[in-house]
């Protein structure tokens, strides 16, 4: 094969998959076939770059016509499992622990995902645990949230469990801690516990008798008169004052909440910080492998000296990074204020970075599985942009989506067309009756030369005289094709496009869901609520609401 032949294989097949061709992404190819275009890069780059540009006027249907012309091997990537330290088969345990008190992210579907392979690979069992021991944050419209998420990616859980069900448990395990002199009631303030801490020195409290700390903890529960109020005693951890570490310095283990819970009501009163809950459900569901996210690995020292200090086996831990969406925040912080200011709409709103903004997006589950799982287990920071992910979602999408046409910032083009005409579309025959006039886009128009001939896609091969499409007969194709829809045979329909929420600073940008008005053809009237379609030429879109005479799309890639 000739190089001019070489090229435009590897060219064609990088603008089909990828929606435009990349001379870095094309150069390697091309290289590989043919090794001596080595020899001159400059060339070689100078004679990619060309046949990209001739490509890139190209429509969808045309570089898969031309690509029939060559043969492709598609490479086929081995599933590569994701190992786990001292893992046995058939006998790994791994938990998925969200706590309900917000709505599921992309970052959720990392750790639920990285938790279910690992133990599908070995083939071990993952466990949905709700680490709800937080009265003031936590509700059932979470819980249901977080389980609907998990269906939608397609993530089994046969059953779940709930930290809150077993804090009986944990107080047992307080009292044992307590007993081994490795827990105290403190009634310190709070000034002068950050003090200490800050100081590296212990307080009065540490050293009080084990009679003492347990009529404490008893008056702590609500058991024994006068008893303790919110705020005025706590149960920490008996670690190392002088550690650099300064989570080991005396750690809070439970306090006092005296709030309704959503599930236990006002059963309890003294709810388990998130290092000791975990610790005892951990030990309790027999936990093999306990992974979270890198912001824990200072709490990993603690994790393992609870363990020790009650004579249990520790589970192995695992850390990876968090996954974080330029321009989508993921802190609840951050998530919450926005969605109860009104300045997005709902949980869903298309911008953000929750999973149902993400399906409402049209950013397919099986999409978010490939990306999220593309990091594994690695530790290494990032913060990957939507494009990253909205690649994957274009590939899958493509071979499975229905075309339709659509034009967007309408201008009407009068054509010496009238009648009945038909095209085809993917194959399929479509009709549209046309009464002497178009809809193009605005940004087509604005292009148009002077006796330049454009095809009107499908329709008709034309050139304007006097801002009318007249017919022109000829065999070549030409270079400018403009999309039509008929101006009497149509939907209105609005295309929402999400741009990044907040800026680089963090900055909530009110101007982040761009409304584009236009016309789709008549056919689209049997595009159902939900449903993903590509507009020619101009991309992927889930129909949101469907109106008698007009259609809410919202962009997707």
């Amino acid at each position: 094969m000739d190089i001019d032949s070489i090229i435009r294989k590897h060219v064609l097949k990088n603008a089909f998959d990828y929606g435009s061709a990349n001379a870095g992404s094309v150069v390697g190819k091309v290289i590989g076939e043919c090794p001596d275009c080595k020899k001159d890069m400059k060339a070689t780059l100078a004679q990619i770059n060309k046949e990209i540009a001739r490509v890139s006027k190209l429509s969808k249907e045309e570089i898969e016509k031309e690509m029939s012309n060559f043969e492709y091997i598609e490479k086929k990537e081995e599933k590569k499992l994701i190992e786990l330290p001292n893992a046995e088969p058939g006998k790994v345990v791994t938990r998925f622990p969200p706590e309900p008190s917000g709505y599921p992210h992309i970052g959720h579907a990392k750790a639920a995902w990285l938790d279910f392979e690992t133990a599908k690979n070995y083939n071990g069992k993952m466990l949905l645990r709700f680490d709800d021991t937080n009265p003031e944050k936590e509700s059932v419209e979470y819980v249901d949230a977080i389980k609907e998420g998990l269906n939608w990616l397609g993530i089994p859980f046969p059953k779940e469990s709930y930290t809150s069900d077993n804090l009986s448990k944990i107080y047992d395990t307080a009292k044992q801690l307590i007993e081994n002199d490795h827990a105290y009631v403190c009634t310190c303030k709070q000034e002068e516990i950050s003090k200490g801490r800050t100081e590296s020195s212990g307080c009065q409290c540490r050293s009080i008798d084990k009679k003492q700390n347990f009529e404490r903890w008893e008056k702590m529960l609500g058991l024994a008169k006068p008893d303790f109020k919110e705020g005025e005693a706590i149960l920490r951890f008996k670690g190392d004052m002088k550690s650099l570490n300064t989570v080991m310095r005396d750690p809070t283990l439970a306090r006092i909440i005296e709030k309704s819970h959503y599930r236990q009501k006002a059963k309890y009163r003294v709810w388990p910080a998130y290092d000791l809950a975990v610790c005892v459900m951990d030990h309790l569901e027999g936990l093999t492998h306990s992974m979270r996210t890198k912001e824990y690995e200072l709490r990993d020292e603690l994790y393992a000296a609870i363990f020790k200090s009650l004579g249990w086996e520790q589970p192995n831990l695992i850390s990876f990074s968090r996954l974080n969406i330029k321009g989508a925040p993921i802190s609840k912080r951050l998530l919450v204020p926005l969605v109860k200011e009104g300045k997005v709409d709902g949980w869903s709103d298309p911008r953000l970075p929750t999973l149902k903004g993400i399906e409402r997006r049209g950013i397919l589950p099986e999409a978010v599985k490939e990306f999220v799982l593309s990091f594994g287990l690695s530790k290494v920071e990032s913060e990957p942009d939507w494009e990253a992910l909205l690649t994957i979602n274009r590939k899958l999408l493509d071979p499975v989506s229905k075309h339709y046409f659509f034009v967007p910032d309408p201008v009407k083009l009068s054509t010496e067309q009238k009648g009945e005409f038909s095209y085809k579309l993917k194959g399929i025959e479509r009709k549209a009756k046309i009464n002497g006039s178009v809809f193009i886009p605005k940004s087509d128009f604005d292009s148009l030369k002077k006796d330049e001939v454009f095809a009107l896609k499908d329709l008709m091969f034309a050139k304007l005289n006097n801002k009318t499409a007249v017919t022109v007969k000829q065999e070549a194709i030409p270079q400018k094709k403009v999309q039509w829809v008929s101006s009497d045979d149509n939907f209105k329909c609005t295309v929402l496009v999400p741009k990044d929420l907040v800026d680089e600073e963090g900055n909530y940008q009110k101007n982040s869901l761009q409304a584009i008005e236009g016309y789709c053809e008549r056919h689209a009237e049997h595009i159902k609520e939900g449903e993903i379609v590509q507009f020619e030429r101009f991309g992927f879109c889930r129909l949101d609401k469907k109106d008698k005479d007009k259609l809410a799309f919202i962009f997707c890639c």
